[in-house]
């Protein structure tokens, strides 16, 4: 138990069996997430998905209907709230008086706070804004005012920022901007950040682990990287049944693809290949093709979300490496 309770102190984020419902509707369905400390963290999936209904269940916007949240070692809840400013967050969007500039915008939140007005300042250069800040909200364009919305996210120097679509609707050269600006801030100043986006490259880009939800559901979590299958390899050759023999006796797994004729067996090294080309050939078998495949990132990602429900919620920070 103890070293269970460690587990969850080293975590920026950790949700347990999170459910979100309205009515017959599950927004989200048994999540389980698990954010490193430090780092950028990337929530991935389609629109709809339960993106920004998880980040509003952690932030306390929506009530979850079952389950348990942790938010920087301590659990949350109806009864329990972190300490104002040690969370920033931008949720659908950038909040803000559009009438008012963005230095009265970003002061407005430091007075909430409690924070010195010069902290305004400190944060709006720190996104880019520097030189900006007399203009009014409303004469922003789309890509100051999702550095505004950051900004008065960071007002308070946070350990954890939560960004749901934070490049959404910006131009190339803008979203290139933030994305820099977010990476910048993780390792700069070691906040945590959990992103949301429905785009794959993005995340890609930002994020070395990352939650994949789709249809409310945490359908894998770890590294893109190990999202992909290992790969396999398909054998054409002359007499696929003595070639199967010989797969047998070496203790060798394959399958048998009806269409192409070919058998299947898991991804192995060139020397390893290499043997087994040399034994089937030493048998009297002819190798006609040896073919080394590999579901590419997207394949992988859109059979995920393409089919969630044919797959089963995955807890661990690891899950679904070896799948």
């Amino acid at each position: 138990m103890r070293r269970y309770r460690n587990a969850r102190r080293q975590l920026a984020v950790s949700t347990e069996n999170l459910v979100k419902s309205y009515g017959q509707f599950t927004a989200v369905n048994g999540v389980n997430l698990q954010v490193p400390s430090e780092g950028v963290y990337g929530l991935l999936g389609p629109n709809g998905a339960g993106k920004s209904t998880t980040m509003k269940l952690l932030l306390g916007l929506t009530a979850p209907s079952s389950g348990r949240m942790w938010m920087l070692g301590q659990e949350v809840g109806s009864k329990s709230r972190i300490q104002p400013g040690r969370v920033g967050s931008m949720i659908e969007g950038p909040s803000f008086y559009p009438g008012l500039s963005g230095l009265d915008n970003c002061r407005m939140v430091a007075d909430y706070l409690g924070l010195p007005s010069n902290s305004a300042s400190a944060v709006l250069a720190k996104v880019g804004l520097g030189g900006h800040e007399d203009k009014r909200a409303r004469d922003y364009s789309l890509g100051m005012k999702q550095r505004l919305g950051i900004a008065m996210a960071l007002i308070s120097h946070p350990e954890l920022l939560l960004l749901d679509e934070p490049t959404n609707g910006l131009d190339a050269g803008a979203v290139v901007e933030v994305r820099q600006m977010i990476m910048d801030l993780a390792a700069s100043e070691g906040v945590t950040v959990v992103i949301s986006s429905h785009i794959l490259s993005e995340i890609e880009k930002m994020a070395p682990v990352v939650g994949i939800i789709g249809a409310g559901r945490l359908l894998y979590q770890g590294s893109l990287e190990n999202l992909r299958e290992e790969g396999h390899i398909d054998l054409r050759v002359s007499d696929p049944q003595l070639a199967a023999g010989v797969l047998e006796h070496d203790g060798i797994d394959y399958g048998y693809i009806q269409e192409s004729g070919a058998l299947r067996i898991r991804e192995f090294d060139d020397r390893q290949v290499g043997g087994l080309v040399a034994q089937l050939v030493s048998r009297g078998l002819e190798v006609y093709r040896v073919a080394s495949e590999r579901k590419s990132l997207e394949e992988a990602f859109l059979e995920l979300v393409e089919s969630p429900r044919a797959h089963v919620p995955q807890a661990g920070l690891q899950q679904g490496a070896s799948r």
